[in-house]
C-alpha cells in the first residue's frame, strides 16, 4: 500500500487501487466535512462507482427513502441525525445495504458498538483511500455470504427472544401449543394482536422450532418501508428498472433462501403488491421489477398484523384470496391486560435479561411495586412493560425495584396531597383516597374492574368512594 499523507481535514491521500469489480455499485456518502465528503466521492467516481454525497444525517435518511444503495459510507457524528440513526434507518428500509462507518480515533468504541448493530466495518480518520477501496472490493465480492452471515449472527444474538414466549395464562399456553404444532409444517401462519404483544417473538419461535431453524429468519416491516421502495425491496429489480437502479439486485424473498420471511404489518401492504405476494404463495415465484421472467423462491411465509383483516376484506382494502392464503393457521395473541397472570413471569424474565445487558444485580420488584404493575392497563402491552422495567433498572440503585423507580405516572402516590399536620389517620386517609382514585383512573372508572384490582368487594369500594368523597372522574348521578 502506498504511503498516505494526512490532510488537515482528516483525509489521507494515497494511490487509489481499482477494485477489479465488473459492475460498480451505487454508494451513498454522508459526512458534514466538505473536504472529506467531496474527496471521497471524487475518488469513488473515478473508480466507476455511482455516488450520491450528502452533508448530514437527515439528508442521508431522505436519500435512503428515495433510492436503493449497495453501500453507505457515513460519518458517525453529523448534524440532523448521527451515523447510528442512519444505520438504524438502513436496517429498517434496506437491510441488504452494507454500511461502513467513519470515525475519529476517540470514538473507536462507538464504531465497534455500531458493528454489533449491523454495520459491516468502520474506517478510522484520517481516511486512506486504498483502505476504502479494498474494503468495498472485499464486501462486494463476498456480499451475499456477508449478508446471510449477518442475519444468522443477529438470530444467534437474539436467541433470548424465544424466552419471551413467557406466560402461565391459559391464553399463552394455547399460543405455545399452536406454535409447537404448526412449527414442523410449511403452512403459512397469520399472527394477530395489538401492537407490543409479541407477534415477532411468536414468529421467531415458529421458525426456531421448525426444520428451518438453521436458515435465515428475515423480518420485514411492510409499514416502515416507503411504498415506492417496498416492491423493489421485497422482489428485487433489474438494472435500469428505475432511476438509481444501476445493478441487478435480489429481493428479500430471494435472499431468504429456503428460510422464513416474516411480513409484519401485512395489513399495510399496497394493493398492487398484494397480487404479487399471492403469486409468491401460490406459485412459489416472484417477478422482479424490470423483467418478465419469473424467479422461483422456496421460503416459508409468516405474516402479522394489528388490524382486523377480515374487516379490511369486507371493506375491499385487502384481497380476500390473499387473506385466506395467509390465514391457513391463525394465532391470536391477547393483550396483556387480559392475561395479568403473565405479568410476574414476564417481569422476572425482563429483570434477568436486563441484568445481563446493564451489568446489574436486581433480584426483582418489591411487593408494593408488583401490585402496582399488576394493576396497570398496559396499553403498550409487553413492550411497554419491558420499557418500564428497563427504565427502572437503569435509574434504580438497590437490589429490588421500588415504587420510586417507576415513572411518576404509574406511582400510586403521584396525586397524593398530604395533609399539613402530623395526624397519622389523616395521612392514611389521604393516601387511601389517592390510591383508589389512581386505580379507578387506570380501570377507566369501571368500578367493578377497580374493585377487582384493589382486591375488595364492589360494595366495599362504593362505601370507600362515599366515605372519602371521591368524585373526580365519576359521572354525575353514578351510584
Amino acid at each position: 500500500m502506498s504511503e498516505a499523507v494526512a490532510s488537515p481535514a482528516g483525509v489521507a491521500y494515497g494511490s487509489a487501487v481499482s477494485t477489479g469489480s465488473g459492475l460498480k455499485a451505487n454508494i451513498l456518502v454522508a459526512d458534514d466535512e466538505p473536504s472529506i465528503r467531496d474527496s471521497l466521492a471524487g475518488v469513488l467516481r473515478d473508480e466507476g462507482y455511482q455516488v450520491t454525497a450528502v452533508a448530514d444525517g437527515a439528508a442521508a435518511i431522505e436519500s435512503l427513502d428515495t433510492q436503493d444503495f449497495d453501500f453507505v459510507i457515513s460519518d458517525l457524528r453529523m448534524p440532523g441525525a448521527d451515523g447510528l440513526e442512519v444505520l438504524g434507518r438502513i436496517r429498517e428500509v434496506a437491510p441488504q445495504t452494507l454500511v461502513l462507518l467513519m470515525t475519529a480515533h476517540a470514538t473507536v468504541e462507538t464504531a465497534v458498538a455500531a458493528l454489533q448493530q449491523g454495520a459491516q466495518d468502520y474506517l478510522l480518520k484520517p481516511i486512506l483511500f486504498d483502505d476504502v477501496l479494498h474494503k468495498l472490493d472485499h464486501l462486494m465480492r463476498h456480499r451475499q455470504v456477508a449478508w446471510e452471515n449477518q442475519l444468522l449472527r443477529s438470530q444467534v444474538d437474539r436467541q433470548w427472544d424465544f424466552d419471551n414466549l413467557v406466560g402461565r395464562s391459559a391464553a399463552m399456553r394455547e399460543v405455545m401449543d399452536l406454535v409447537r404444532r404448526v412449527a414442523p409444517t410449511n403452512s403459512t401462519v397469520l399472527i394477530t394482536g395489538e401492537s407490543g404483544v409479541g407477534k415477532e417473538v411468536v414468529a421467531r419461535a415458529i421458525h426456531h422450532f421448525s426444520d428451518l431453524q438453521g436458515k435465515v429468519f428475515l423480518p420485514v416491516n411492510c409499514g416502515a418501508i416507503p411504498e415506492h421502495l417496498l416492491e423493489s425491496q421485497l422482489f428485487g429489480h433489474m438494472r435500469g428498472a428505475f432511476t438509481g437502479a444501476v445493478s441487478n439486485q435480489e429481493g428479500l424473498f430471494q435472499r431468504a433462501r429456503g428460510g422464513t420471511i416474516f411480513l409484519d404489518e401485512i395489513g399495510d401492504l399496497p394493493a398492487n403488491l398484494q397480487v404479487k405476494l399471492l403469486r409468491a404463495i401460490e406459485q412459489k415465484e416472484i417477478l422482479p421489477l424490470g423483467t418478465t421472467t419469473p424467479v422461483k423462491v422456496d421460503i416459508r411465509i409468516i405474516a402479522a398484523t394489528n388490524r382486523d383483516l377480515q374487516q379490511a376484506v369486507n371493506e375491499k382494502t385487502f384481497r380476500d384470496d390473499l387473506f385466506y392464503r395467509l390465514n391457513v393457521i391463525g394465532i391470536d395473541i391477547p393483550p396483556l391486560r387480559e392475561r395479568r397472570e403473565d405479568i410476574p413471569p414476564l417481569i422476572e424474565h425482563f429483570v434477568r435479561l436486563h441484568n445481563l445487558e446493564l451489568k446489574k444485580a436486581f433480584k426483582g420488584v418489591d411487593s408494593a411495586t408488583m401490585k402496582v404493575l399488576m394493576s396497570v392497563p398496559w396499553k403498550g402491552n409487553v413492550r411497554e412493560l419491558d420499557n418500564v422495567i428497563e427504565r427502572a433498572m437503569i435509574l434504580g440503585e438497590g437490589e429490588w425495584i421500588g415504587l420510586n423507580d417507576l415513572p411518576r405516572s404509574l406511582r400510586p402516590d403521584g396525586a397524593v396531597a398530604m395533609p399539613a399536620g402530623d395526624d397519622l389517620r389523616e395521612a392514611l386517609r389521604a393516601y387511601e383516597k389517592a390510591h383508589i382514585h389512581a386505580v379507578l383512573a387506570r380501570a377507566g372508572h369501571d368500578k367493578k374492574v377497580a374493585a377487582e384490582m384493589l382486591g375488595v368487594s364492589l360494595s366495599s369500594l362504593y362505601r370507600k368512594i362515599e366515605e372519602l368523597g371521591i368524585t373526580q372522574g365519576l359521572q354525575a348521578g353514578e351510584s
